[in-house]
């Protein structure tokens, strides 16, 4: 017996059986591109095809130099790439694993000026305009797919996924706000889908009847004039009758103004859509979208949400997921948090994809904890994840480790983190920790604040400071009185707050205080699903286009004023693909945000301010009527053990944010305290 019974079920497609019900979604991780980097692409893979799961679709290729997503970025149109290729799925073949090669042709999408659409149209999120394709190209460019998917075929993969969602081009040929035609190929909804039908009709032809073809079809566009219920249905029918194996879910264009992955988004917030779709087909259905434990892909399968469950971030975090959750280890798992700072801000950046909670991702080739052949004693001050990070991964290589902490939990800032609304999914990485500090060995000292004179006593071969940060105290007239509080006391409690509140410093930790107090309680919507949906305007496809409807989020209990000194754009700093959604967020919960501020004194009137002119040539003085004032004005490395240990000549280490405190970076702080412990 198994506490997941259908989520490690076989799944039957007539021609060939799938181990399990897990499906690894397809992710860019920035390898595709260059054929030096195939190889490290190569095993990336085939460290997933360890971990056991079930079918892995690769990052996008396009079909044609048009579809790249950038100049020169990856595609499979020649032999010579297919050859390369090969390393790809042999590498997963051999580690006992199944792989489909994703066909993504961007459209509109494409970061290059000769990119092509359905009609002559730009998206908000690239720089180029696209042209609109000849009727004669788009024909060629339906072949191109099915070439492509012979290529795949013949590189060794198991399947081919066809991109039908998220904003690309055949999404952009589906909807009327993108595809403006009055040819054959627009006009009507009939005549939009022929595109895509046409793709998988070709694409199959050209694969034969035993080879998977999955359809990524967009269920909901979540943006104005985007496919009616009726129609995605529609699509559903025709795509399946044109020789799809599986349709995958696909929710909300690139372009879309409601967040579907990020960690604030609910687990398995999307899989009812799924569950309308699936008895209109006879074909397997996939449900996606911020599924990262086993415990809620299962409760999905059993539901009857979907026949398969797809998870792509969660493989980042941990390649071994589902070779986990079969050995009744899902306690052990490092889940993805939803926080795109490693994965989707690096694609954004053309970096190379990681995981903040897995710096291994993306990196398995040259980051390796391999047994050390020389054990040493190594203390760890500091339990915050830098320290985590150091201790669990310096044990695991076989050194003994002891970790030092003066709290009474582990955790540090995440500790913090975790109290934010939408940052609930935090928990799970320190519920990670604590397991791996058990797993390890590591023996941990709660609550004992650590000397220099009791580490030097201790005759360590290293030592390690991960002693993290404290707040920064800002130098204003009155920031004495007791109505002003570190943004610390604030997140746990220790500080009462009143119904109108400013906050000084619009950082991240200022955009979650702000978040925090526009709550009605430490955790408020982020983890119910109806509350979400209505808060950010999500509603039936059947009853408004694109699944589209009027936002009415939860009002706030409190008045907040977010201040920053800087002219610049009020949370210019925050991660590229989740700054928007905190920006939104806020201003859905009418938190006002105030930049260019001089802060002048806090007396009983308030918070007395200055605030720069829009052309900067002046100020102009006010007054914010408030109760108490939350500072978030940065934070000072703790070093204090650093002098006297150096002196000692002892071997010390500075990692974390005792290293740097310029802004709470848990990335950076794993990262390090990783790759620290694969030196020792």
């Amino acid at each position: 017996m198994t506490r997941y019974p259908n989520l490690l079920a076989p799944l039957d497609l007539g021609f060939t059986t799938l181990p399990n019900r897990v499906l690894m979604g397809s992710m860019h991780v920035g390898l595709e591109d260059r054929p030096k980097n195939l190889h490290r692409l190569a095993e990336f893979y085939a460290e997933r095809a360890r971990g056991g799961v079930g079918l892995m679709v690769t990052g996008g290729f396009a079909p044609n130099r048009t579809g790249w997503l950038l100049p020169l970025a990856g595609k499979l149109t020649t032999k010579g790439e297919v050859a390369r290729h090969r390393e790809i799925t042999a590498a997963v073949h051999d580690n006992g694993g199944r792989i489909a090669l994703q066909i993504l042709h961007a459209g509109r999408y494409s970061y290059h000026p000769f990119s092509a659409s359905a009609s002559k149209s730009k998206s908000p999120i690239t720089p180029f305009s696209a042209r609109a394709m000849r009727g004669n190209e788009v024909r060629s460019t339906i072949a191109d797919f099915a070439s492509a998917a012979a290529l795949a075929r013949d590189a060794g993969y198991d399947g081919v996924e066809i991109m039908g969602s998220e904003g690309y081009l055949i999404n952009q040929f589906l909807t009327a706000r993108t595809n403006r035609r009055t040819d054959e190929w627009g006009g009507s909804a009939e005549k939009r889908q022929r595109f895509p039908v046409e793709i998988v009709r070709q694409v199959r032809d050209a694969v034969g009847p035993d080879f998977i073809v999955i359809y990524r079809m967009s269920l909901l566009d979540l943006v104005e004039d985007g496919q009616s219920w009726a129609e995605v249905v529609a699509l559903a029918k025709a795509v399946q009758g044109a020789g799809t194996t599986l349709i995958n879910t696909g929710i909300g264009w690139h372009e879309a103004r409601v967040p579907t992955i990020v960690t604030s988004v609910p687990r398995g917030a999307f899989t009812w859509v799924t569950a309308k779709l699936r008895p209109e087909v006879s074909i397997p259905v996939i449900a996606s979208n911020r599924i990262n434990m086993p415990e809620t892909a299962e409760e999905i399968l059993a539901r009857g949400d979907a026949d398969m469950v797809s998870m792509a971030r969660p493989f980042l975090a941990d390649p071994d997921w589902v070779r986990k959750a079969a050995d009744e280890r899902s306690d052990e798992i490092n889940t993805c948090i939803g926080c795109n700072q490693a994965c989707l801000d690096h694609t954004f950046a053309h970096k190379v994809a990681s995981c903040l909670v897995n710096p291994r991702a993306g990196h398995e080739t040259e980051l390796t904890l391999l047994p050390t052949r020389r054990t040493k004693r190594v203390a760890v001050v500091g339990a915050g994840p830098a320290g985590l990070a150091a201790a669990t991964a310096a044990a695991g290589r076989g050194h003994t480790v002891e970790l030092f902490d003066a709290e009474d939990e582990i955790g540090g800032q995440f500790q913090l983190a975790r109290r934010i609304p939408g940052k609930e999914e935090f928990a799970e990485t320190l519920r990670y920790y604590a397991r791996q500090l058990e797993l390890t060995g590591v023996k941990v000292h709660l609550g004992q604040t650590a000397t220099a004179a009791e580490l030097l006593e201790g005759g360590w071969d290293e030592i390690v400071l991960a002693t993290g940060v404290r707040p920064r105290p800002v130098s204003i007239p009155g920031a004495d009185r007791p109505n002003v509080h570190s943004y610390a006391d604030v997140i746990t409690g220790a500080a009462r707050i009143g119904a109108r509140v400013a906050v000084i410093g619009a950082g991240g930790i200022g955009f979650d205080v702000s978040e925090f107090l526009t709550h009605a309680g430490a955790h408020g919507v982020a983890l119910d699903r109806d509350e979400w949906l209505r808060e950010w305007g999500v509603g039936d496809p059947a009853v408004a286009r694109g699944g589209l409807v009027p936002p009415a989020p939860e009002p706030s209990p409190r008045t907040v004023y977010l201040l920053q000194r800087k002219r610049s754009k009020v949370g210019a700093g925050l991660g590229k693909t989740t700054g928007w959604v905190h920006r939104s967020a806020l201003k859905a919960r009418g938190v006002e945000t105030i930049k260019g501020v001089e802060y002048a004194r806090i007396d009983d009137a308030g918070l007395h301010i200055n605030v720069m002119s829009k052309g900067g040539r002046g100020s102009s003085a006010r007054v914010l009527e408030v109760d108490d004032v939350v500072v978030c004005a940065g934070q000072e490395s703790r070093r204090d053990l650093l002098a006297e240990l150096q002196a000692a000549g002892v071997s010390v280490h500075v990692i974390g944010g005792a290293d740097v405190a310029a802004e709470l970076d848990a990335k950076r702080a794993i990262d390090q305290g990783t790759r620290l412990a694969a030196t020792l």
